[in-house]
């Protein structure tokens, strides 16, 4: 009975501690809990930061994300004098589909206005295109047929007055001649697949708006503040971006260290209130007859558990399926085939429920402490290109987490261009073949470099991390060493090195050779493209590795000398091209001079382009640390 009587005395102890907590710490669980709230309005749901609803603090957000919800039924946002109704935000992406709200019954506008952003947080997407419509034009354009008039009762429907109303795009030749005679033009974007569909009519086109993508400086700040168990919001003064945490506000992530010292003694007092109530509570079970054998009723999880669930909770892609240990290991069939090993884990084929083939990267667990699983999530998620590998899901439960992926019927590129490989390849790849495989590769790291609203620096391209799908198109995946970057900030910092050996940039490395930036993956680019032409077997450079310092020089020196480089003198013309281009593309992004190195785009452009353009570069200074023959790993 005595044990009763102590256990009430906590709860009362407990009770009088908490009422006793100071009032800005209530504030901040009061801020903390506002902002981690989602909102919906209509069929848009889950909107969080930086946008900001009716009854959403202005400390939750950014105002100029301010959205308003109509009726319960759409999202509105304005610009100057306009408003646009919200179609869709994709917030893993940071595109948000707009139309203006004038324009979604008729073409008649309420204002003759060219629709205009505010640019300072949005820009128009690439798949946008400008239509422009003219309003009471007093004669028939030549070369415009009736599909492109319409009609507009406000200004006139074309028949009692004799007047046309036209939309055109801004490439149409007599555009100049609308300007001049027209009463009334508007410029308005759409979306450029919709324009295509002539069958849709202006209206549809109209109707279905146009995409914008959202200013993201604050992304990776905002991603590292949920996986600090924080909520991504604003200084309510500067409005700045700012972390909410339980015990307040911090500028980037929430940690125990920034707590009060008065919540420090509350929380120990707590603490220790509930340790009596919970010694209470275990001398009443052990007097009790019921069996001690039971399962406890919690489970403990880690640090590095909690930032993972919190990462996903808070900011996983909702366009990626989570799925269960049971469904892994079903549709892999107990993880029966395996594809590859990597230094993270192994990969392994399966096939999900509706018969799409997938590969499943399963992560060792001992390594890292959630990094990769959170790189890989974050960068790939925001990807949509033809060579980059797509992520269709996710499984994380505890310390064990996987990635699935799509399925690359022909694995890495690796096993084509080693000669020790290649007596197992069942189709060896032409050099034509071999050509466009390094084209497509430059155009997934332009992408990511360019494409994307956050820049994506990769820090793991090689042969090994190359797929190749059924038609031998190249996909760049692998992740896990992945640093997401402003697209205005040219330089990252980096506490350690990261990369595979042989293919490492020098300035990663070693800080005395420049800043780390996008030029690291030009250099890993141009190691591996060198690799590409020398790992072949009809090439003899007399050495067992060519992604190393000796490749380099030794192709160097042949390039000196009278352009000797060993190749079959079976070899046609445009084959001798394509391997000169590699060669010199491959030798000019080794450059230890980080402003020598070429942009991505350069490199799309050098490879394209007329041979006798090119012009060879630099003798390479230096190459990446040697690797053993058996290195395959990556080095975080």
């Amino acid at each position: 009975m005595n044990s009763h009587y102590l256990a009430l005395s906590s709860l009362i102890t407990l009770f009088f501690f908490l009422t006793l907590l100071p009032p800005s710490y209530c504030d901040a669980v009061k801020y903390f809990a506002e902002c981690s709230r989602p909102f919906d309005c209509g069929g848009i749901k889950n909107i969080s930061y930086p946008f900001l609803g009716d009854d959403r603090p202005e400390f939750c957000g950014i105002p100029e994300f301010k959205l308003r919800c109509s009726g319960n039924e759409y999202p509105i946002i304005s610009f100057k004098e306009l408003d646009f109704r919200v179609l869709d935000i994709n917030q893993s992406h940071y595109i948000m589909t707009i139309a203006r709200s004038d324009l979604l019954n008729s073409p008649c506008p309420s204002k003759f206005v060219n629709t205009t952003l505010d640019f300072n947080n949005f820009d128009y997407h690439t798949t946008d295109q400008n239509l422009t419509l003219f309003y009471d034009c007093p004669f028939r354009v030549s070369g415009l047929d009736a599909a492109k008039n319409f009609t507009c009762s406000s200004v006139g429907d074309g028949a009692a007055d004799n007047t046309y109303n036209y939309f055109v795009t801004e490439s149409f030749p007599s555009i100049d001649e609308l300007f001049k005679k027209c009463q009334s033009n508007i410029r308005v974007p759409v979306l450029e697949a919709a324009l295509i569909n002539e069958s849709l009519g202006l209206q549809k086109v109209l109707n279905q708006g146009f995409d914008v993508d959202y200013h993201n400086s604050w992304a990776s700040s905002c991603l590292w503040c949920g996986v600090s168990a924080g909520i991504c919001g604003s200084n309510s003064s500067s409005h700045k971006f700012a972390c909410l945490c339980r015990d307040g506000e911090q500028p980037l992530i929430c940690s125990s260290k920034h707590e009060p010292k008065s919540i420090k003694i509350v929380a120990g007092l707590v603490a220790l209130g509930l340790g009596v109530l919970l010694t209470c509570i275990t001398i009443c079970c052990l007097r009790s007859k019921r069996s001690t054998t039971s399962t406890p009723f919690f489970m403990k999880k880690t640090k590095n558990e909690h930032d993972l669930e919190a990462f996903v909770r808070n900011y996983g892609p909702l366009s990626l399926n989570r799925y269960k240990f049971s469904d892994v290991k079903k549709f892999t069939n107990s993880f029966k085939v395996k594809l590859g090993q990597g230094g993270y884990g192994g990969v392994y084929k399966g096939k999900l429920l509706n018969g799409r083939l997938v590969a499943v990267k399963v992560l060792n667990a001992s390594k890292g402490n959630g990094d990769e699983f959170i790189n890989e999530v974050a960068s790939i998620s925001r990807t949509s290109h033809v060579n980059i590998v797509t992520l269709l899901g996710f499984f994380l439960e505890g310390k064990k987490r996987a990635l699935i992926y799509e399925f690359m019927p022909n694995g890495s590129l690796e096993k084509f261009i080693h000669s020790d490989n290649m007596e197992t390849t069942s189709m060896p790849l032409g050099l034509e073949k071999l050509f466009q495989i390094a084209i497509g590769i430059a155009r997934g790291l332009e992408y990511l470099h360019r494409g994307c609203n956050t820049r994506i620096l990769h820090f793991d391209i090689k042969p090994h991390n190359i797929l190749l799908d059924e038609n031998f198109s190249p996909k760049i995946s692998d992740f896990g060493l992945a640093k997401l970057s402003p697209r205005n900030e040219s330089n990252v910092s980096m506490a350690v090195a990261r990369g595979t050996i042989g293919y490492i940039a020098p300035e990663v490395f070693n800080r005395n050779f420049g800043a780390v930036s996008h030029k690291s993956d030009v250099y890993s680019y141009g190691m591996m493209i060198l690799e590409m032409v020398g790992g072949r077997k009809n090439i003899d450079v007399g050495i067992s590795n060519t992604s190393e310092i000796y490749f380099p020089h030794w192709i160097y020196k042949r390039l000196e000398q009278h352009n000797d480089l060993g190749f079959p003198i079976n070899m046609t013309v445009e084959e001798t091209a394509m391997v000169r281009k590699m060669i010199l593309v491959g030798l000019w992004c080794i450059q230890t001079n980080l402003s020598d190195r070429p942009s991505m785009s350069k490199v799309i452009e050098m490879l394209e382009g007329n041979i006798e353009a090119l012009q060879i570069p630099p003798k390479p200074f230096l190459s990446s640390p040697p690797r053993s023959p058996v290195e395959e790993s990556s080095t975080y």
